[in-house]
């Protein structure tokens, strides 16, 4: 798996596409903390988060939608299948160098929010009453910035398993955009469905309905076993369509 691992992450910067996806993600980043919190003179980040979690909609594609579909089309997927490690661990190698690609970019993003300390502290010294707390509660930032690395995990192996599919890699990222833009347009009309019971379904499987508490600086244990068992559920579902490959 190790092998896998190092050799999808070095793939990633050997090719375009990990520079295109951490500078458009940096990008879009900074766009839209400049118009969510400086322009808008607040250190609410909330608005921030949120914003962030569509536009993962769009980003995270960019990173899966290479991982098994590229492998199909220059027909080194025979390799994979007859390597010396397990299903899982091929699966598991390549989820994890691109969850790696965006954990790091996720991180760095974080910059982002070094300007309203900044404010902060010269809005403190300015204050008649310098002990006044002023400024981000970090606590929330924090808890915000843990939704959003769940939240593209669970959007990371959805990705894989659609890659797993086809062999287009167009294809791939058109596929789940679709699906999670679905899914996320689900969580926001499920408040207008008058059907109590279809309203409760809805809001079980989607997946930003489980951020809501991580929005609001809340650590919500359920919601980070829910998201685990996301990506564990789609990676067993690449493993299974690889395991039928082989055999089939």
């Amino acid at each position: 798996m190790l092998a896998i691992y190092k050799k999808e992450l070095r793939s990633y910067f050997t090719g375009p596409v990990g520079y295109i996806f951490a500078g458009i993600y940096l990008a879009i980043s900074a766009l839209i903390c400049c118009f969510t919190t400086l322009k808008g003179l607040t250190y609410d980040t909330r608005n921030f988060f949120f914003y962030m979690v569509f536009a993962l909609a769009i980003l995270i594609p960019l990173l899966t939608m290479r991982i098994f579909s590229e492998e199909k089309k220059q027909k080194t997927e025979q390799l994979l299948l007859t390597a010396p490690v397990s299903l899982f661990g091929m699966v598991l190698g390549k989820f994890l160098a691109a969850f790696t690609v965006f954990l790091s970019c996720a991180l760095v993003s974080c910059i982002n929010f070094f300007p309203l300390y900044s404010i902060a502290i010269e809005e403190r010294a300015a204050s008649d009453l310098p002990d006044t707390i002023v400024g981000p509660v970090t606590g929330e930032i924090l808890g915000r910035l843990l939704g959003i690395i769940l939240i593209g995990a669970a959007f990371i192996a959805l990705g894989v398993f659609v890659s797993s599919l086809t062999e287009s890699q167009l294809a791939a990222a058109v596929i789940t955009i679709t699906l999670i833009v679905a899914n996320l347009a689900l969580g926001l009309l499920s408040s207008y469905i008058p059907i109590y019971a279809v309203r409760v379904a809805i809001d079980w499987i989607c997946l930003f309905t489980r951020f809501s508490n991580f929005s609001y600086g809340l650590f919500d244990f359920s919601a980070l076993l829910f998201y685990i068992s996301i990506c564990g559920l789609f990676l067993f579902g690449t493993v299974r369509v690889y395991d039928k490959r082989r055999w089939g």
